[in-house]
């Protein structure tokens, strides 16, 4: 497998600055929806990375240092579990990619082709987006970015389970186990649940 088969395809011009995309945290219960947009230096591998759901947790932090320290640039965005409750997950989603990719734009002005994971994508102006299936086992900046946005995440999630200790948030970021469940049947949500995916459980 070609890591790097997505990235090549804009390397016939020097101009062109590839960004990696991609989320966390489409399916959980509660928390933000995370997204990283990541730029690495051409032709470029760091060892080791995967698509993170197939990465151990102590390894997707070791990797989350090196990515930061390789990268051209990295940046994260972020949409609220009140702000998934209001305009939908999908849309969400790609609000916490555009931070992200503007967040990043902030410290690399003119990226210009964008690489995400998925088969839908945020309109970016001034820029060429290619959505990949699948991307995060594809595309080496994909990848990169889909370590970033989980880690993230899950370091948030690990913080607020300090403040919301009753639903055990260190144990499973927010998704929908079944102690968590439990958790929110004994206690109702609390205010980092998304109210709009808990319908189910009270029925």
């Amino acid at each position: 497998m070609d890591w790097l088969e997505y990235e090549k395809k804009y390397y016939d011009s020097e101009d062109n600055i590839i960004c990696g995309v991609d989320e966390a945290g489409r399916g959980p219960l509660a928390g933000p929806v995370y997204a990283a947009a990541v730029v690495l230096p051409r032709n470029f591998i760091i060892e080791g990375v995967n698509d993170s759901k197939k990465l151990s947790a102590k390894k997707r932090e070791e990797l989350y240092k090196q990515i930061c320290e390789k990268s051209l640039g990295y940046a994260i965005g972020i949409s609220s579990a009140q702000e998934i409750d209001e305009i939908n997950i999908l849309k969400a989603t790609h609000l916490a990619m555009t931070r992200a990719i503007n967040n990043l734009k902030q410290k690399i002005n003119n990226i210009n082709i964008i690489l995400i994971d998925g088969n839908s994508a945020p309109e970016i102006k001034n820029s060429h987006i290619e959505c990949i299936i699948k991307g995060d086992s594809l595309s080496h900046s994909i990848a990169c970015a889909s370590i970033l946005a989980k880690v993230s995440r899950d370091r948030y999630m690990i913080e607020q389970s300090e403040i919301y200790s009753d639903y055990k948030f260190e144990n499973h970021k927010g998704y929908g186990t079944k102690l968590h469940i439990d958790m929110i049947k004994k206690h109702g949500p609390c205010e980092i649940h998304r109210k709009s995916f808990l319908t189910k459980i009270y029925q």
